[in-house]
């Protein structure tokens, strides 16, 4: 009898494993297949997060952070929780996040209210009835790009297996971050030139109507562009925009007679 129970739970741990193998395929799988060109930077990681709870045993929320200099932030997080964990856990410089992505290593705790490493942050987000945290890096090229953090409200939520498991998912995971990251700035700068260029035409077309209706240089019309750019107290695009405007306008009106 009791080999049977022994063969039961053996059968039944197999069968546990196996599922959270398959948990973390099927998390790696939407990984490889977000569409980056379709979706915005928070999407994205919002996305990976999502996979994070999916893939690592026991978590039920998660949050990705990035580093911005000498400052972190989480960018994106599953649930409201993770949010109030996390801004505390920025609020006080201390916490196991901070301590995964300063020292690039994963961090775990299955007792966080009394857990000596983080005294301060520790007791506050155990009366939210927050135990456990695992905290993974994410390594690009160059560094530590932030870090995957994943809570339990259960006290040793987090086994070596889901260490494990979240360590292979903090792979490809910082692949994606990385990607996401990068072709984003990409955009933003596209923007910003395409925003330069734009401005620039405006302006141009803003001194050729000066020039055009006094006679001045190319030079002395741009000055005269600057001078009430200063005198206005607004920027030099905003004055040239008004100056095309209103060219346009009375282009529109000759045309209509009106």
């Amino acid at each position: 009898m009791a080999l049977d129970h022994a063969d039961d739970v053996h059968t039944s741990t197999e069968a546990a494993e196996a599922e959270e193998v398959d948990d973390l395929r099927d998390s790696l799988t939407s990984l490889s297949q977000l569409a980056m060109n379709s979706l915005s930077l928070p999407q994205m990681l919002t996305h990976i997060a999502e996979f994070a709870v999916k893939a690592i045993p026991g978590a039920i929320g998660a949050g990705l952070t990035l580093e911005h200099g000498d400052r972190r932030d989480t960018i994106v997080a599953t649930d409201d929780f993770v949010v109030e964990v996390d801004t505390i856990q920025y609020s006080l410089g201390e916490g196991p996040c901070i301590t995964a992505a300063a020292e690039g290593r994963t961090v775990r705790s299955g007792s966080l209210g009394g857990d000596v490493h983080w005294p301060r942050f520790g007791p506050r987000v155990g009366r939210l009835g927050v135990h456990s945290a695992l905290s993974l890096p994410l390594f690009a090229g160059n560094g530590t790009l932030g870090a995957i953090n994943v809570y339990a409200h259960a006290k040793n939520a987090f086994d070596d297996r889901a260490v494990h498991l979240g360590e292979l998912f903090a792979v490809p995971a910082a692949v994606s971050v990385e990607n996401a990251r990068t072709l984003a700035n990409a955009l933003l700068l596209t923007h910003q030139l395409e925003t330069a260029l734009t401005n620039r035409k405006v302006i141009d077309h803003a001194i050729g109507i000066i020039v055009s209706r006094s006679g001045c240089t190319s030079t002395e019309a741009f000055g005269r562009l600057r001078a009430m750019s200063q005198r206005d107290g607004i920027k030099l695009t905003a004055v040239a925009h008004s100056i095309f405007d209103d060219a346009q306008r009375r282009a529109q009106s000759r045309r209509t007679g009106r």
